[in-house]
């Protein structure tokens, strides 16, 4: 791991997000909290939160932090038919929250494909991307709007 040892404690934030598409008829079945596992934007918020926390045991390079602050929120798209979450972390650190962030959102998704894969196997995981953060040498990241690839 690299030595942070010598690095300013400032406030630090960052915004990840990542997107679960599926058939019209499984947001419809979640939307209605049809799904026999259970309300699955509740489960998947608590899941997002709880992988946010634990990052450092997952990702091998990740230090430790005193996370402050974690928020999920879920975008519903009925026409497109995707739930995006969208996960900010906050933190007094020496080092940044963007994987916190990004393995939260990516734990939500994988948490919302798991409570509905019976009902839904073409589901798919995509968009997975910092959108924003703050703080440390490096100073601000904004995501700006995707151009020509």
């Amino acid at each position: 791991m690299v030595d942070v040892s010598d690095k300013e404690t400032t406030a630090r934030a960052a915004v990840a997000q990542a997107t679960v598409s599926m058939r019209k008829s499984t947001l419809e079945l979640i939307l209605a909290g049809g799904v026999k596992k259970g309300d699955v934007l509740a489960v998947a918020q608590v899941a997002g939160i709880m992988a946010a926390k634990k990052t450092s045991e997952i990702i091998p390079m990740c230090h430790p932090i005193a996370i402050t602050a974690v928020d999920m929120e879920f975008k519903v798209d009925e026409a497109a038919s995707t739930i995006t979450a969208v996960v900010t972390v906050r933190t007094r650190d020496r080092t940044g929250v963007e994987m916190e962030a990004l393995t939260g959102a990516t734990a939500a998704a994988l948490t919302i494909y798991d409570m509905c894969k019976a009902v839904d196997r073409d589901m798919t995981i995509g968009d997975v991307k910092l959108l924003f953060k703050e703080g440390g040498k490096s100073g601000t990241y904004e995501r700006k709007e995707e151009r020509d690839r």
